[in-house]
């Protein structure tokens, strides 16, 4: 993996909190993320797989959630997971048009992981998120599929590259470079060190509105150098994952922070964005075939939640400065060019 330069390489603090080691949504124990990138200039894009920490998550499920902040999106799985509240497949970030694809892939990987555990499946609910990535691939052409979804599940690990990579290879940010981007804040409860990831795929946001933290608004500076600003429509997925006992409403409540860090940054989530938080929690297990008729379940004292807003919002705001940082600039099809931050900068 190259040296990538990070919001804290360069000198640039949010929020107060402090992080964990990686600084990645993998500081929460067992999270694991993979990619698969397709690079050809035609086609700039990939998929993006958040593996939560059972191995067999069918069987294991996370206390789960979603929030829609706007609509314009073609996520697939959030219906049962907010009426059951849990997880019960990896999380797959993708292209638009490409999310049939990965969600029939997720299918056949569950299928395949449950036979090894003598389970033959008739139901499974994958959950799969996407930004629309056709400015600098041709989406149409739907080029992320079985091979890639496996290829990401296959490559996750603790450590993973951030910037123009996975499904985060063709986004735009700020019209600039956008990408994956991921960042964690470390919270301590009755004398334990707990931990809040966020994982971005960020596709929205408009040039002018582009603010750095301590609210320098580098966008006005930049419309001078750069092609003008470009409506604010796109998308953005943010995964929040967590070890912190949450029942799912309260798990609802904190993913309802997660856009903090996006407004900070100058987004005003226009009408043609899709700004969506799905999110998990590794503090409560809710076992496909429990042994009685009640499961145990722990929950945060309603009164300290607010520890784990600050958390999200900050991860959130770094997890997305990162993903412009770490991406390089990228030509695409048609020759289409959106430029990296970091050169800029």
């Amino acid at each position: 993996m190259k040296t990538q330069h990070r919001a804290a390489d360069l000198g640039i603090t949010v929020g107060e909190l402090p992080k964990g080691p990686r600084n990645k949504i993998t500081d929460v124990p067992g999270v694991k993320v993979g990619h698969a990138t397709i690079s050809t200039g035609e086609y700039e894009t990939g998929v993006t797989v958040i593996l939560p920490p059972a191995e067999n998550p069918f069987l294991h499920k996370m206390t789960a959630a979603s929030y829609v902040v706007n609509g314009f999106g073609k996520t697939l799985g959030l219906v049962q997971v907010d009426e059951l509240g849990t997880l019960e497949t990896p999380i797959a970030l993708t292209g638009t048009l490409n999310v049939g694809k990965v969600h029939d892939a997720l299918v056949e990987y569950m299928v395949n992981l449950c036979r090894k555990d003598g389970i033959e499946l008739t139901s499974i609910n994958p959950v799969v998120g996407e930004c629309n990535d056709s400015y600098l691939s041709h989406l149409s052409d739907r080029p992320v599929g079985r091979d890639e979804v496996f290829a990401a599940i296959a490559s996750a690990g603790e450590d993973f590259a951030l910037g123009a990579v996975g499904a985060g290879r063709g986004t735009v940010c700020h019209s600039l470079k956008g990408g994956i981007g991921s960042a964690s804040r470390q919270v301590e409860l009755d004398g334990k060190t707990y931990t809040v990831g966020v994982l971005v795929q960020t596709n929205h946001g408009r040039l002018s509105d582009f603010t750095l933290p301590q609210a320098r608004n580098i966008g006005q500076e930049l419309l001078e150098r750069l092609n003008g600003s470009a409506p604010d429509k796109g998308s953005c997925i943010m995964v929040l994952a967590t070890d912190v006992p949450l029942s799912d409403r309260q798990l609802r409540r904190v993913l309802k922070r997660c856009p903090v860090g996006l407004i900070r940054l100058g987004s005003f989530i226009g009408h043609g964005s899709g700004e969506i938080v799905i999110g998990f929690s590794t503090g409560n297990i809710v076992e496909q075939h429990p042994e009685g008729d009640f499961q145990p379940l722990v929950q945060l004292s309603e009164g300290r939640i607010d520890r784990l807003f600050r958390a999200a919002a900050e991860a959130t705001e770094e997890a997305v400065l990162d993903s412009m940082l770490c991406a390089e600039t990228v030509i695409g099809w048609n020759g289409h060019t959106k430029v990296s931050l970091s050169e800029i900068l």
